[in-house]
């Protein structure tokens, strides 16, 4: 049922009166039942400032949906606060969040046999789960993003969430006083919006721009401006007139789409959240695609945008740039691009860009011109070595040396890391080692912002590497290594690692190295012994008997 499946079925006769007499009670007329009835799937939250604009967003939504011939039905889904979980037990939650929201927007459209959906999102998770339901419900969709927070500013600099985070090693290293720690807390997040630099939550919503699920230039926009109500609202008729025509995810979501997606990450310096989350959605749209996918798309695509955290500008300098369609173009005019993938509008790529310059505007140093990029290639790295056969992310944008050797500092938790990071144990040559904290052994695949950027804020940000088989924020930078598969918890080399032994990163050779001959790691492997599971019942125990690889996504089906 794909072509007004819900309204055709509460049409169907006597047999169908009790289901529509409920649908009076929520505000149906006698003319409504033919009318597409379209879910907006409403991420709205005050637990995150990411998500507490969103409401509004979505009564424009459900209003312009109404105009356009649709009956909307708002439900919600929930969110978590990496940035305030971030160091504790519940940042284990956040990367589970995604497929409970994937789940919930899944059970309620299928469950319902809605026409379409308009899935709203602000937070890292909100969006990849948003788009793993898309691409599994295969009805007309569109995402909105419910838009970026506006910068901070304190000394003349402009802030994100990341300063406050970095305030916390300078301020251990004695670089601040504890009263300017206080006032970049208090000007970091001035208002809604996610984080404002080019972080997971901007990554995704440039990415979804990429992919035609969302309307161009809707993924810089800021949540508190006028613009973005009136993007909402043009979603909402968008998404009517796909359902008419029955434009569908999958024909969207194609293999080209997924490379555009890459492409446009690496030119603007994204997450390496976006390593994992294209993955699970690409798995949830059924097109193959591997880790390996990433590193040949690097080959080709230099990092264009001087965008937080490792570069100067934020995502709402990015849009008065020209916003990701300007960068799009600039891939696009240099065949790095497909031009000929389809969008949620019934346009190509290349239809939609037609009008945009082929170069940046010359009054802006934000987007960069392809002949004078911040990196001659992509930033997301794909290490590979006897520490991560499955393969391990490296962000390797700001850095100063592309290779370390050093004796590892093994910690079984961020905690203990913590401890010593803030205790000024960890020296320059490091090589800090974080395990059991991947998708089972956490269980979650915690994101390590509290130990790199107390390092970066330390100053240890260039001469100490961190390698972990948990995650990293979008707002992370420096010689660190993430998402080592296998994990610890599956018997991955990196639980054979002890205190001492010699790593070596080497982000020019792809390599990640344990650096041991091949029978005392194979002594080390035939003695280890798996940890007992840290949880045995809830949310945490079900999601670790199910977690795939980070190498496949992270996905649960």
């Amino acid at each position: 049922m794909t072509d007004n499946r819900r309204s055709k079925i509460v049409t169907q006769g006597v047999q169908r009166s009790p289901n529509r007499a409920l649908l009076r009670a929520v505000g149906f007329s006698d003319n409504d039942f033919t009318k597409p009835i379209v879910g907006v799937a409403n991420a709205h939250s005050t637990i995150t400032p990411c998500n507490m604009g969103i409401g509004a967003l979505a009564v424009r939504a459900e209003v312009a949906l109404k105009a356009a011939g649709a009956m909307p039905q708002t439900f919600g889904t929930i969110t978590i606060s990496d940035g305030i979980s971030m160091g504790t037990e519940g940042m284990k939650y956040s990367l589970v969040s995604r497929e409970v929201i994937a789940d919930s927007i899944e059970t309620v459209c299928n469950g319902q046999s809605l026409d379409g959906v308009l899935a709203i999102g602000g937070c890292d998770k909100n969006m990849p789960g948003a788009m793993i339901a898309i691409a599994r419900l295969n009805i007309p969709a569109i995402f909105v993003y419910g838009g970026t927070i506006k910068p901070g500013h304190y000394k003349g600099h402009d802030l994100t969430i990341i300063s406050a985070f970095e305030a916390v090693g300078q301020y251990t290293a004695h670089k601040i006083d504890e009263q300017e720690l206080l006032e970049i807390e208090r000007r970091a997040c001035p208002g809604a919006g996610s984080c404002g630099g080019m972080f997971t939550a901007n990554t995704m919503s440039s990415i979804f721009d990429a992919m035609g699920m969302s309307l161009p230039y809707s993924s810089t926009m800021t949540n508190e401006g006028e613009e973005k109500a009136v993007s909402t609202e043009q979603s909402a008729k968008i998404l009517v007139n796909a359902i008419r025509k029955q434009i569908l995810p999958r024909q969207i979501l194609t293999r080209q789409s997924f490379e555009n997606a890459i492409a446009v990450a690496m030119a603007v310096g994204g997450s390496t959240n976006a390593v994992l989350h294209l993955l699970a959605i690409a798995h949830a749209a059924q097109v193959p695609l591997t880790i390996d996918d990433f590193e040949t798309i690097r080959a080709r695509v230099p990092v264009l945008c001087d965008i937080k955290p490792s570069g100067r500008y934020v995502a709402t300098d990015l849009h008065r740039a020209g916003g990701i369609p300007q960068v799009m173009k600039i891939l696009l005019a240099h065949g790095v691009l497909h031009g000929d993938a389809l969008t949620i509008t019934g346009q190509t790529i290349a239809e939609i860009l037609k009008d945009v310059s082929a170069e940046p505007g010359e009054d802006q140093d934000v987007i960069r011109p392809w002949d004078n990029p911040m990196y001659a290639q992509g930033h997301l790295a794909i290490l590979k070595g006897n520490l991560a056969p499955e393969g391990a992310v490296a962000k390797i944008t700001g850095f100063k040396l592309v290779k370390i050797t050093g004796p590892a500092r093994v910690f079984e938790s961020e905690e203990s890391c913590m401890t010593a990071i803030l205790a000024q144990k960890i020296k320059p040559g490091d090589i800090v080692v974080i395990r059991y904290e991947g998708p089972k052994g956490g269980p979650g695949m915690r994101e390590m912002l509290s130990p790199t950027s107390t390092l970066v804020g330390e100053g240890l940000g260039n001469s100490v590497g961190l390698i972990t088989d948990g995650r990293f924020s979008g707002g992370t930078y420096g010689m660190v290594v993430g998402h080592v598969a296998p994990e610890a918890a599956m018997g991955g080399t990196i639980a054979l690692v002890n205190e001492g032994d010699s790593i070596t990163i080497d982000a020019g050779q792809n390599l990640l190295q344990l650096n041991l001959p091949d029978e005392e790691i194979a002594r080390r492997r035939v003695a280890w012994l798996p940890p007992a599971p840290r949880y045995t019942c809830g949310v945490l125990a079900k999601y670790a008997k199910l977690v795939s690889s980070a190498s496949k996504g992270a996905v649960t089906d």
